[in-house]
């Protein structure tokens, strides 16, 4: 079980998820869940922190206080995803984080979208140094991918679990999709619901889709990478028929890819060196089409002198 879980993998996937993580915290404040910022304006009695958040304890959010935590958290999380200082800068960009989804989280609904995404910050300072396109591999970095992954595969077995707690066989056999439909529902789902049992047939291999997902870890590597595709396939379907994002999720979800291989500075770089030399050959063939003198005639041999022939 310990070779598992410190299964070493190249430090260059481990920067890669790192970058990775941390861009999409920045994305996140300022393009998913810039309505937090916003729950701030409601009476402070409609504040019921979660349970965490009575623990600790943490205080009631003000307007000052959210925004001192969403300017700190932005700067942190894009002076993270450069690597640099990564146990500081990787501790604080989690204890910011966990308190902003406290925030967020504590006004009546909670989404389970994140759990991956949370436990990607709190292991990824663990990871230790890491650079893009390392080859050299790493336990310490094995590891917070391995806890990462569980926490993706937890993700989605607890859902199924939730759901047969909660709402038994019926879950399955209920409207719960015909619901989602009607509710924020697209046009490609309207099509879908009027074939007949389709949506229970759905339902049902959902709920063994969600229960099955920790096979995942017994397949070869092969395999196990055309199941990811399939997780991710599944999620697009979902954005395409009842517009459910899950996009924390599939950020944590990558900890599953081999990130290393995707080298966007490497690609910049080379991109822009094929336009340098593209240009270079353009002006370098501007000059030759350019006017140049005349060429005088090659010399012949000289013409002999003496008295004409008759």
């Amino acid at each position: 079980m310990t070779r598992w879980l410190t299964e070493a993998v190249p430090r260059g996937r481990v920067a890669a998820f790192r970058t990775l993580v941390y861009l999409f915290v920045a994305a996140d404040l300022v393009v998913f869940t810039p309505w937090v910022r916003t729950r701030v304006s409601v009476p402070g009695e409609l504040y019921q922190p979660l349970l965490v958040g009575r623990l600790l304890p943490l205080p009631t959010p003000t307007p000052a206080l959210v925004a001192v935590l969403f300017w700190a958290l932005l700067v942190l999380a894009l002076l993270a995803a450069t690597g640099r200082a990564h146990r500081l800068l990787g501790w604080s960009v989690f204890a910011l984080y966990f308190q902003w989804m406290i925030v967020a989280m504590s006004y009546g609904k909670v989404d389970h979208d994140r759990f991956g995404l949370l436990v990607a910050l709190a292991v990824l300072p663990t990871a230790g140094r890491a650079r893009h396109g390392d080859p050299t591999r790493s336990e310490a970095g094995g590891w917070a991918l391995r806890v990462t992954q569980i926490a993706v595969v937890c993700t989605y077995f607890l859902a199924a679990w939730a759901k047969l707690r909660f709402g038994g066989l019926d879950w399955a056999t209920g409207s719960v999709l015909a619901r989602a439909i009607i509710r924020r529902g697209t046009e490609l789902a309207d099509l879908i619901a009027q074939v007949p049992y389709l949506l229970l047939v759905a339902q049902f291999g959902i709920l063994a889709f969600e229960l099955l997902t920790p096979v995942v870890f017994l397949l070869p590597e092969r395999w196990r990478q055309a199941t990811i595709a399939f997780f991710y396939s599944f999620h697009l379907v979902t954005i395409a028929t009842i517009t459910i994002s899950f996009i924390p999720h599939l950020v944590a979800m990558t900890s599953f890819l081999s990130l290393e291989r995707v080298r966007p500075v490497v690609w910049a770089r080379r991109l822009v060196a094929r336009r340098r030399a593209a240009e270079q050959t353009s002006a370098a063939g501007g000059e030759d089409d350019g006017e140049q003198p005349p060429t005088p005639p090659l010399a012949g041999p000289a013409p002999a002198v003496g008295p004409a022939t008759s």
